[in-house]
């Protein structure tokens, strides 16, 4: 005959220090919503007026105030009226402020290794700091800002501009030059709204 021990034990578990108090957290400094891969199209009468990707977004509620945060960077690809691409910006990270307060605004900031670029115009510019007020249709910045055309080399303090970047005025220029020959017989296409011939 098979003999079955059976072993009982006991554990007892003593709570006499109670429950801890948990840390108190601040809601405000946490994203009350994350999404991952944002890609965003804003249209105006059927064309695309822009399109926007981050890797990532946080958003977060304030009194008063809402934004949103983008920690690994965003592009921004800005439409002409007839829907070609006119204007590329590249940013290290961006915010978007919405104020709700006596005057609602609404701006964009952009910082690190920030890159404008006018596709229509073939024009660059670098700077580490770039706002875009969309009340106002303005891009602006206090930084130091590097310009690059066809024309030539442009840099300086302060920059302003409609929110295409087609008509960008270094506020404060220094040791810039300009291309004073040009070749008048030279063909200029624009090979990213360029389409090319169907294809059979």
């Amino acid at each position: 005959m098979l003999a079955i021990t059976v072993v009982v034990a006991s554990v007892f578990v003593s709570c006499g220090g109670g429950l801890g108090e948990a840390e108190s957290i601040d809601l405000s400094s946490v994203p009350v919503q994350v999404i991952d891969d944002v890609f965003a199209v804003q249209t105006e009468n059927g064309v695309t007026a822009m399109r926007m990707e981050a890797p990532v977004m946080e958003k977060y509620d304030r009194e008063g105030q809402s934004y949103e945060s983008f920690p690994k960077g965003m592009v921004v690809y800005a439409y002409s009226s007839e829907g070609l691409l006119e204007t590329v910006i590249v940013s290290d990270r961006a915010r978007h402020i919405n104020s709700n307060r006596v005057k609602k605004t609404e701006v964009w900031e952009a910082t690190g290794n920030v890159v404008i670029h006018n596709v229509i115009k073939r024009e660059t510019m670098e700077t580490d700091t770039l706002y875009w007020d969309k009340t106002r249709g303005q891009l602006y910045t206090d930084s130091y800002v590097k310009m690059y055309s066809s024309d030539g080399f442009l840099q300086g303090y302060g920059m302003e501009s409609d929110d295409h970047a087609r008509n960008a005025i270094l506020r404060k220029p220094f040791n810039s030059y300009g291309v004073s020959v040009k070749d008048t017989t030279a063909i200029v296409v624009d090979s990213v709204n360029f389409i090319g011939p169907m294809l059979k």
